[in-house]
């Protein structure tokens, strides 16, 4: 039986940070799943899945813990091999707004109201291309439930996204 680990990392970027990071890894007999990591405000940061045998769990987090003398501040969180989640459509949506406080409060609570789970979110603010103002672009994997109409989930988004001034695309991930 395998243990996936979660981990989160900040510390100020250097060369080498992902290679010490994967060096552990390997070491200790894990296999790197799936992560995302970005220079952010100076830092350093990610998060990373790691899976790994029962056995060498314990030896791998305590070299994982190893790494924080090296500057990095981690968080170690040990998953649960339960199934993907199932039941339910997967949709991708992709937005683009001009930046203000609030835009992933308004849409999370759509989402929310809808019970739509939220499975993976990428977000950038960037320079708009004409106008230079500052646009918030989003990409998001949505689960909504069996119960829910994704076109009423659309619906309620567009209502949204007018309000805000929002592009929206809405599509089923295939």
């Amino acid at each position: 039986m395998n243990v996936p680990f979660i981990v989160t990392l900040v510390g100020e970027d250097r060369p080498g940070l992902v290679n010490a990071l994967a060096e552990c890894a390997a070491a200790n007999g894990a296999n790197w799943l799936d992560s995302s990591m970005a220079h952010l405000a100076g830092k350093f940061a990610g998060i990373l899945r790691l899976d790994v045998a029962a056995a060498d769990a314990d030896r791998l987090e305590a070299a994982l813990r190893a790494l924080s003398s090296a500057g990095l501040s981690l968080s170690i969180e040990r998953g649960t091999s339960a199934a993907d989640a199932t039941g339910g459509e997967l949709i991708r949506m992709e937005l683009l707004a001009h930046d203000r406080p609030g835009i992933v409060r308004d849409i999370s609570s759509v989402l929310a109201q809808h019970g739509a789970s939220i499975e993976r979110m990428d977000s950038a603010c960037e320079s708009g291309s004409f106008s230079g103002e500052a646009m918030f672009r989003a990409e998001l994997e949505l689960r909504v439930p069996a119960g829910v109409s994704p076109a009423a989930l659309q619906a309620a988004l567009e209502a949204l996204a007018n309000e805000l001034m929002v592009d929206l695309k809405l599509e089923a991930k295939v």
